[in-house]
């Protein structure tokens, strides 16, 4: 596994993440003995960060992270959110936020996180979070909770005044780095390396877009998009190469974040993520691939408030 540094945070981070969505079920049933059997899969690979949120199965997928890592807190970096609770519950008031945090701190059984991020901003007002929301993240790394604070979402527009108006020391941005879509080059970094702020990357696969199955959750993606993944995924299929390992490499490899996060609790999917980091990746067939879906690689969805994208 090869280790970056994440930003001005110092954090030496795995190029690879492992985000535990799946761990709380939301991608489908996830039993407790899988779940635990692939945190462990993921450590014995070099992965040594971890990406949760009490919005995962309902602080469930935080619950089977802390029991898989009991005894093991010192050796990994432990991430989670606060603000997004259910799929259409957001409560970002600072009392709220306080709560969440000390539930997820039982759940993880650790004193601290080291990364604490405000969930999918996009949804609410802005100007609160950027107010009173941004100022209990801060009191919360004050009080030792947390050593870093961060927020997540999906528009760009969104991430970029969250750099600008606040102080952060990382954002996590998803979907915008992929064989989709390429905006998170010239739409996010540079801001962020302007403002010293880490970016971590997520969504290689494009919610499920650029992997066998198809799209793993319901988002408002246009049929240019969706053409555009079916033409890629023709193209993989002729050269006899999985989509979804090809979307890893290109996202681990090339865009410029310290860290991609991969969410799985299949142990192929996990080994291939894990070999993506590092294999050479064929430049003739994602030269194709990229050609097919150039078209969209500065087509987003519309998540969240109208203003916030």
């Amino acid at each position: 596994m090869e280790y970056r540094t994440l930003g001005a945070t110092g954090l030496q981070v795995s190029a690879v993440a492992f985000g535990t969505a799946p761990l709380g079920g939301v991608f489908g049933p996830a039993d407790e003995p899988t779940a635990l059997r692939t945190v462990q899969d993921a450590l014995d690979a070099g992965i040594n960060l971890f990406d949760s949120s009490p919005f995962y199965g309902h602080g469930l997928a935080e619950e089977r992270l802390g029991r898989a890592l009991s005894g093991k807190r010192d050796e990994v970096i432990v991430a989670t959110k606060a603000g997004r609770y259910g799929l259409d519950e957001f409560d970002f008031t600072p009392r709220r936020i306080r709560e969440g945090v000390h539930r997820s701190l039982q759940l993880l059984q650790t004193d601290y996180v080291d990364i604490l991020q405000l969930h999918d901003i996009e949804f609410v007002s802005l100007d609160g979070v950027f107010g009173a929301a941004y100022g209990e993240l801060v009191r919360l790394r004050d009080e030792g909770k947390c050593r870093f604070i961060g927020m997540t979402g999906y528009p760009l527009a969104t991430l970029r005044r969250a750099i600008t108006e606040t102080d952060l020391d990382v954002v996590l941005s998803y979907a915008h780095f992929t064989l989709l879509n390429t905006e998170l080059t010239d739409g996010l970094l540079p801001v962020a390396d302007e403002h010293k702020t880490a970016v971590m990357n997520a969504a290689a696969v494009a919610n499920g877009l650029l992997t066998v199955g198809g799209l793993r959750i319901d988002v408002p993606v246009s049929d240019a998009i969706v053409a555009a993944a079916q033409r890629a995924a023709a193209i993989c299929r002729r050269h006899g190469v999985d989509i979804g390992h090809l979307a890893n490499q290109f996202a681990i490899q090339r865009s410029g974040c310290a860290t991609t996060v991969i969410g799985t609790t299949k142990p192929l999917h996990l080994d291939s993520a894990v070999r993506a980091a590092t294999e050479p990746i064929d430049e003739e067939l994602l030269a194709e691939v990229l050609a097919a879906t150039a078209a969209v690689h500065q087509e987003s969805w519309r998540t969240g408030l109208a203003e916030n994208n």
